[in-house]
Parts: structure tokens; sequence; C-alpha cells
């Protein structure tokens, strides 16, 4: 490709996600932390099959723009959290409201906003149709890692609800709004938001760096991360139909259902959980971290079998 067509792709990436920021709500979501991601994306790069492997490793050598910063993801399971890293480049800042789809529940009867459009299952869908059918090899590469990326994140809770009420008529963008307490290792008392607790598998997953940078954990952390959670969490549940791998809304919908069910249930503003809200928190991270892992092997290899 030249390098004229190559700068092309780039201005049209950038212009298509100015226009899908114009057609969504602002959110400060962002999905699992990067060590979830790359559990999740460890899980599934085992479970590929030959073909499925060896086209994932020659699309994500493709040093796509940003350059920099695909450079510094060039593997599997640190492609994970590159649609992450992107957060400081202001020309992929559009991107921003694909990560979720935050659909809304009232918590006291407040009126209902509309599901924003596009989202993170019509995100899923343009990138598996780019990567099925483009010829582009850039625009692939792209897809591929967005895919990796965005399974990962239609698999967390929080990435797919949005509690109403009369003090938050606008939702509290995947429980970003909510801040709890939690103790350190030191003992002491610290203020966090119930999103970024989530993200982190509840102070269970490898921990990167702290922000502004989001530096991933060392790769030499997430393989025992990842058996940890797939001994748990063995690809024999009934739920997982992974022989239907593009079913895109019934993930969010699982997820949905769990934020309702377990992650709001038993938190309050400026409240430490319990622990046994720690503890059922961490089996619902590993389940999801794992079903996303499984669901992605099986959506690459429907596309290369």
């Amino acid at each position: 490709m030249t390098k004229k067509k190559t700068r092309g792709l780039f201005k049209n990436a950038i212009a298509l996600g100015l226009l899908w920021l114009t057609l969504c709500t602002p959110s400060l979501s962002f999905g699992w932390g990067p060590g979830g991601h790359m559990m999740t994306a460890s899980i599934a790069f085992d479970r590929l099959n030959p073909r499925a492997k060896a086209q994932v490793r020659t699309l994500l050598a493709i040093p796509i723009n940003p350059s920099a910063i695909s450079a510094t993801s060039n593997d599997f399971v640190s492609a994970a959290h590159w649609a992450d890293d992107l957060r400081s480049v202001p020309a992929f800042k559009p991107f921003e409201p694909l990560h979720f789809i935050d659909k809304p529940f009232s918590a006291d009867g407040t009126k209902l906003p509309a599901i924003p459009v596009p989202n993170i299952v019509t995100a899923l869908r343009e990138n598996v149709r780019i990567l099925k059918t483009s010829t582009d090899q850039n625009a692939r590469a792209q897809a591929l890692r967005l895919i990796i990326h965005f399974v990962g994140d239609i698999h967390q809770p929080l990435h797919c609800a949005d509690r109403v009420s009369s003090a938050l008529p606008g939702g509290d963008h995947g429980g970003n709004l909510v801040t709890i307490k939690i103790t350190g290792s030191n003992g002491n008392l610290y203020s966090t938001n119930l999103h970024s607790y989530w993200d982190g598998g509840l102070d269970s997953f490898p921990k990167g760096g702290p922000p502004p940078q989001y530096l991933p954990p060392p790769l030499s952390q997430i393989p025992p991360a990842a058996a940890l959670t797939r001994n748990a969490n063995p690809p024999t549940h009934p739920a997982l139909k992974l022989n239907d791998p593009l079913n895109f809304p019934a993930w969010a919908n699982e997820s949905f259902n769990l934020a309702k069910s377990v992650v709001y249930n038993g938190v309050s503003n400026g409240i430490e959980p319990s622990a046994a809200y720690k503890r059922e928190g961490v089996m619902v991270t590993r389940q999801r971290v794992a079903w996303g892992g499984y669901r992605l092997a099986a959506l690459l290899n429907s596309i290369w079998p």
C-alpha cells in the first residue's frame, strides 16, 4: 500500500469517528483495565486454530497509525489494550463511544433516555464486516485490534448498563459517577468509582501503571492469571453458545442483567462494599473474562475456519 493511500485511510477513519461522535452521548467509561483485556486475549489465542493464528499474526505485524503506539502492541495479547492506548491521541477520541452500550434502567421510575447509536454492538458488527470483506490490509488490521478489544469490553457489565435516577437523569455513565471507598494494601481507605473498581476485577486482575499513562502489566503476569480464570470457568456452560459467535446483542444483555443484579446491588455512594460483595464480584469478573476469551476465539475461528 502506498503512503498516500495509508494517509487516506487514516483520514477516513477520523472523519467517520467525528460523525459517530456527533451522534453519541459522551461517556467516561473505559473497558476492563489492560490486565483484564490481556487475560481475555490470552484465553482466546490459546483456542485459535492454526489458520486463524497465522492470519492474526500477519495483521498485527502491520504498523497501522498511530505507528508508535501500534509498535508497542504487535502481539495478540498486547493488542488487546491498543484501543485504550489511543485515549491520548486526540484524533481517536471520537472512537470512545464505541466501547460501550449504556442501556439505561431506572432506580426510581425516572424516564429512560434512548440507547445511543452507534455503540459497541454496531461497532463489532462493522469491524467484523471489514475483517471479512475488505481488501485493504490496513483497515483489516485496525478492525482486528478493535474486535479483540471490544469483545472484552462488551463482557464488562458496566459497559452495557447505565443507572438512571432523579439525581442523575442522564445516567451514572456505567458507574463512573458512583464513588465508593476501598481499603488499600496499606489498610487505609481511598476513593474510587464503581466502574474503575470493576475494570480491575475488584482489585483481582494483574495491575498496570496508574493514570494518565495506564501502562499494562508485564506479559509474564498474564498466563497464570488467565489460567486461574479459565480453570474456574471451563467452556462447558450452555449459555456460552460458542456455535453462535456473532450474537453481540445477547452478550450485551448478559452484561446488562449482571449489572442490575450484581454490580449495583448492595453498593451506595461513598460507602465501602462488603466482603461478600467483593467475593461475588471477583467470581463474576473472572467468568466474564473467560467467556469473552472463549467467544473471541470462536468469532475469529469462524472467520478463518
